[in-house]
């Protein structure tokens, strides 16, 4: 039995990268989520919150992280952001690592990892496919989400790599400006993947 082909998912916000993962989920590949477990493990009893409750108390409210309260705590302090990424990243890389297990009869697994080349995560994929779009584009979607102003995306956008790179860096590249065309780029890639697979 063949393992699982691996295809890692990443871009940068506002690029379309959870619209895109459900697209691969839709067509019935299993999908591993990074920030959906890393949700999972800031939740009351995740795996993440008794060391984090130990380096940073405050951040702990209702025996849960509480990530506006971590996200303070990361502004005022350079150091945190090393701290909680020494806890959180290998018990992220332990439930990918477990997923991939329970899903080792499929042909093609997709790892959606925002981080994904920033993390040194891409080495453990046998592809990489990075979804893009032009950046006004990137910026109008991102200013749309309650609460987020300029100043923020700015921030978030200096903490990631730069879309040219990621795209340099990828296997694949899908743009996501129209929907039903990523949906069918989405298709075309499976296809393509599962074809060198079998040939």
């Amino acid at each position: 039995m063949s393992k699982p082909f691996l295809l890692g998912l990443t871009g940068s916000i506002g690029m379309g990268k959870s619209t895109t993962a459900a697209m691969f989920a839709e067509a019935g590949v299993p999908v591993w989520d990074a920030d959906q477990t890393v949700h999972d493990l800031y939740a009351k009893d995740g795996a993440a919150v008794a060391p984090i409750a130990a380096a940073f108390p405050s951040a702990i409210k209702a025996g849960a992280v509480d990530r506006v309260e971590l996200k303070k705590l990361l502004a005022n302090d350079k150091t945190a952001l090393n701290r909680v990424e020494e806890i959180v990243h290998p018990l992220t890389t332990a439930s990918r690592s477990q997923f991939i297990a329970d899903h080792s009869e499929a042909d093609l697994i997709l790892l959606d990892i925002p981080l994904l080349f920033e993390t040194g995560a891409d080495a453990a994929c046998d592809a990489t496919l990075v979804v893009s779009a032009p950046a006004e584009v990137q910026r109008a979607r991102v200013l749309e989400r309650p609460e987020m102003t300029e100043a923020q995306l700015d921030f978030i956008l200096s903490r990631q790599m730069p879309d040219a790179e990621k795209r340099r860096r990828a296997t694949f590249i899908i743009e996501t400006v129209d929907l039903e065309q990523t949906r069918q780029d989405v298709r075309n890639l499976i296809a393509q993947i599962r074809g060198e697979q079998n040939a």
